[in-house]
């Protein structure tokens, strides 16, 4: 049954993957740019966790989730010409890489608690531009692979939060503000440059 909803799910996904890029309106490009940024960046977080955490749980779950993103962002990646993508990619990565690796320093309930932080805005975000896009209008594919990307990230979010614990200290919250808001403000940027 597992493997039915598996291919399903890729049929469709390579049928949004597979929309025309250059018949888009304005508006839904700078959601897509948005779109493919934030999936630039959630690939650099899990590197950037990779690259300094020695736990091994933590490394685990870096390396499934980044093999989760890393195909959300093909996905953008073949919806948008290079040009249609926000120009601030180099950026993205870094801040995504740090935005892994700094609370690796810090062990597992950090980056956990990191994790749940990005994905809860991603599903906001998600949320946001599903509400856009008719199930019965010409985008109904491309907003079924928003709901699909949507799902993933919430599983992300719920296992990252499993994991970290109910009970966070002052400052991993503070942590979690300063991710939200710029999670914030890099779509903003990204829908305009």
């Amino acid at each position: 049954m597992k493997r039915s909803a598996e291919l399903q799910l890729k049929s469709r996904l390579q049928g949004a993957a597979n929309q025309p890029k250059y018949n888009l309106p304005p508006w839904l490009i700078a959601d897509l740019r948005s779109d493919h940024a934030g999936e630039t960046g959630a690939v650099y977080i899990y590197k950037g966790i990779l690259a300094v955490s020695r736990d091994k749980a933590v490394r685990t779950f870096a390396q499934h989730h980044l093999a989760t993103e890393e195909k959300h962002l093909a996905i953008f990646s073949r919806l948008l010409t290079r040009k249609q993508q926000t120009y601030l990619l180099p950026l993205w990565r870094l801040m995504g890489w740090l935005t892994g690796a700094l609370p690796s320093l810090f062990g597992p309930t950090a980056v956990y608690a990191t994790i749940v932080a990005v994905e809860r805005f991603v599903d906001d975000h998600y949320e946001y531009q599903i509400k856009r896009l008719s199930p019965e209008g010409p985008y109904r594919e491309l907003r079924q692979l928003l709901i699909d990307c949507q799902l993933d990230e919430c599983a992300h979010r719920d296992e990252a939060a499993l994991l970290a614990g109910k009970r966070l200290g002052v400052l991993t919250k503070a942590w979690q503000s300063i991710v939200g808001l710029g999670s914030k403000i890099a779509v903003f940027f990204a829908k305009r440059i």
